[in-house]
């Protein structure tokens, strides 16, 4: 099982993909880890990433997907997977991950963002995120999760929330530790 946690930066990616990756069992790969110095220093001036600055980071994405696919594992990655073709590109590497797509409004974000004193990616980066995310349609069969209450919340109640949606491709739930 390949599971994909995607949103805007802010939306709790990290935390929540963390945790589902503790109920799993499955190895946790944080996707900002994976960007190129050049991206990261871009980010931290203010500058939006072009495609061009992310498709070699998508690739190596999905090169780590295929890694845990051929090895027979389980993965939760945390990657902001904004656009259809963003997510295209990791099935490269999985075609059958499945998304969580984690969803908020604009202002929950801009609070949250402001409030992270840790990260590369700054708060007036967050307008560009919104103005280029595609959210799931019914074809990727996404999970969403309202991300509204706080993160501690959500991950108490994340077996719940996921439970009945994850399944693999086998038609077999997959079992969350209990």
């Amino acid at each position: 099982m390949i599971v994909v946690v995607m949103g805007v930066s802010g939306s709790g990616k990290t935390t929540l993909g963390r945790a589902l990756a503790r109920e799993l069992g499955a190895e946790f790969l944080e996707g900002d880890r994976f960007h190129p110095e050049a991206n990261v220093a871009k980010m931290s001036r203010g500058e939006p990433l072009s495609d061009a600055d992310r498709w070699p980071w998508l690739d190596r994405l999905a090169q780590e997907l295929a890694r845990v696919r051929k090895a027979g594992g389980n993965a939760v990655l945390a990657c902001s997977a904004l656009k259809r073709a963003y997510r295209d590109r990791l099935r490269k590497g999985a075609p059958e991950l499945r998304l969580l797509f984690l969803k908020a409004d604009k202002a929950l974000i801009r609070e949250r963002l402001r409030a992270r004193t840790q990260h590369f990616m700054p708060p007036g980066l967050l307008d560009s995120q919104f103005a280029s995310l595609e959210e799931p349609g019914p074809d990727e069969s996404p999970i969403v999760i309202d991300v509204t209450p706080p993160l501690e919340v959500l991950m108490d109640r994340l077996p719940e929330l996921v439970r009945p949606a994850l399944v693999s491709a086998a038609g077999s739930v997959l079992r969350l530790r209990q």
